[in-house]
């Protein structure tokens, strides 16, 4: 008995209808300026070879290629969403294989570019904050400034030192932090943001489930750490000299620049962080941490109008 495919290909050969279409789909295939320039780049590819594997090169010409028909991902009309078609020529064969595209590779950048913040306990508007939308005044002049040749350093080299923004409520200096946090990341640059009463009181819980030591870990090494709103509330002695003046001492000598937020001076600051929740007064211990925080960042007054009214 003659095998299927013996009889399949003598009944195309007498099929003279059949013949005509095949012949007339692969002049179609076969003249696709993507198909002619890669049957040119490998002119040892045979007759025999193309009729066997027309369906591949259809299914190559029927895709689209980077992008070319469609705006992005979600658009993509491909076999594979988000994957443009390749043809290779390996082993004697023809093979179709596929990349991702550019808009599937240019989201992925975006993904990944949005992981580099990190936030504990901070408004989503923050995290969305721009350069153009900061309103420059006389009175913030100073600060904008101030952060403005931190960012132009940072597409360089990163700082050692990061600014310490004090002024009243409502001025604009968290906002500030957004700002920077959006613009380092454009140069693969992560920043961690945290808000301070908040994270005092995630540690304090962390004591229960042992992650203590993993939080301050990665606070220690961002790239750049920010802490919002530090003064806000008293400290424990344990969150003040373990926490707060490990994670700041690891960055003093690694050279981790470091910003704050707070509606007090440096100076002030220092008082409140002399005396611990039990009303213990330890000037020498919050001198270190001041110290420390003077290593990481310089001061930088911020005022205005408040903005939250």
């Amino acid at each position: 008995m003659k095998p299927i495919q013996h009889s399949l290909q003598k009944w195309i050969q007498n099929n003279e209808s059949f013949q005509e279409r095949h012949n007339a789909m692969k002049r179609e295939i076969t003249s696709h300026p993507l198909v002619r320039s890669f049957l040119q780049a490998h002119e040892e590819i045979t007759d025999e070879q193309i009729d066997r594997n027309l369906n591949k090169l259809y299914e190559y010409i029927t895709q689209s290629h980077q992008c070319d028909r469609c705006t992005s991902v979600e658009t993509c009309k491909n076999m594979l969403q988000g994957y443009s078609p390749i043809l290779e020529y390996k082993n004697e064969e023809i093979h179709i294989s596929y990349e991702k595209c550019r808009n599937r590779l240019a989201e992925e950048a975006q993904t990944e570019q949005s992981d580099l913040i990190k936030s504990v306990h901070i408004p989503k508007e923050i995290l969305e904050a721009r350069i153009d939308k900061v309103h420059v005044d006389q009175e913030r002049t100073n600060a904008i400034k101030s952060m403005t040749q931190f960012l132009n350093a940072a597409e360089e080299k990163l700082p050692e030192r990061g600014i310490y923004f004090s002024g009243p409520f409502g001025v604009g200096k968290t906002y500030l932090l957004g700002v920077i946090a959006n613009r380092l990341k454009q140069f693969n640059i992560s920043s961690m943001l945290i808000y301070m009463p908040e994270f005092v009181r995630e540690m304090n819980a962390s004591i229960k489930d042992n992650t203590v030591q993993q939080k301050v870990d990665a606070f220690k090494k961002a790239d750049v750490l920010m802490l919002d709103d530090i003064g806000a509330e008293t400290l424990s002695a344990w969150f003040r000299d373990e926490v707060l003046g490990a994670i700041l001492q690891y960055r003093m000598m690694e050279k981790l620049p470091v910003f704050f937020t707070s509606n007090y001076t440096m100076d002030q600051l220092e008082e409140i962080l002399a005396t611990t929740t039990r009303g213990d007064v330890e000037k020498v211990k919050a001198g270190r941490i001041m110290e420390r925080i003077k290593q990481v960042s310089i001061e930088v007054p911020v005022n205005g109008k408040n903005r939250r009214r």
